[in-house]
């Protein structure tokens, strides 16, 4: 991702990430706020959709929906070693050939990328510090659907979030992550003719299906 935003991607997300979460999901499948992401998108329908997964990681959500109907998807990430990993996946999953992968700041290369029915951000949106700039950029590019999980306000969770990124910073990591209101990120994507439709809370995170009016 640009300099502004994400720096230190690949750092954070690196091969030894990468792999790590490739041996969980064939060994355990999606995680649990990836599977509740799925399972807010599937009541809404995806049957021949096509997918923008943005800041896709190792793609288990493009993976996932693929495999449940979708027709395409669109795969971004800026981490190399998660493209890698995604890309391997889809090759042996069978599905590499319905997939596009690009490299890069989803915000930089918005104005290239064509819209999409779903467009998806698992966790991506607490790694923007600029986080109207991402939902603004993202989600004029949903035709149908919104799918985003984000952490929840939760005051134990902003101080071990401060605290995480204090040692990255100790460790040369310029990566940060951050936890952005929610009302913020309703009325942005409200703004943008969305409005949420589904939501389901963990602890730490907020699970949230949005449609287009």
């Amino acid at each position: 991702m640009s300099a502004c935003q994400c720096q230190g991607c690949d750092s954070q997300f690196g091969a030894q990430h990468a792999e790590k979460d490739l041996k969980r999901y064939r060994r355990s499948g999606p995680d649990v706020t990836t599977r509740l992401l799925l399972d807010g998108l599937k009541t809404q329908g995806l049957q021949g959709a096509t997918l923008l997964d943005v800041g896709a990681g190792i793609g288990v959500v493009h993976h996932e929906l693929l495999s449940a109907g979708a027709r395409s998807a669109v795969h971004i990430d800026a981490s190399i070693a998660n493209n890698h990993v995604a890309e391997q996946e889809a090759t042996r999953q069978g599905h590499r050939d319905q997939v596009i992968f690009l490299r890069g700041d989803f915000v930089d290369l918005a104005p290239e990328i064509a819209a999409a029915d779903i467009v998806t951000l698992d966790r991506v949106i607490c790694c923007y510090s600029n986080m109207e700039q991402l939902v603004d950029a993202s989600a004029a590019k949903a035709r149908r659907l919104y799918g985003a999980v984000y952490p929840r306000e939760r005051w134990l969770l902003k101080v071990w979030i401060v605290f995480e990124n204090l040692a990255r910073r100790i460790r040369g990591n310029p990566f940060q992550t951050y936890v952005h209101p929610i009302r913020a990120i309703d009325r942005a994507l409200e703004r943008n003719g969305l409005r949420r439709r589904w939501v389901r809370d963990t602890f730490a995170w907020r699970v949230a299906v949005y449609s287009r009016r």
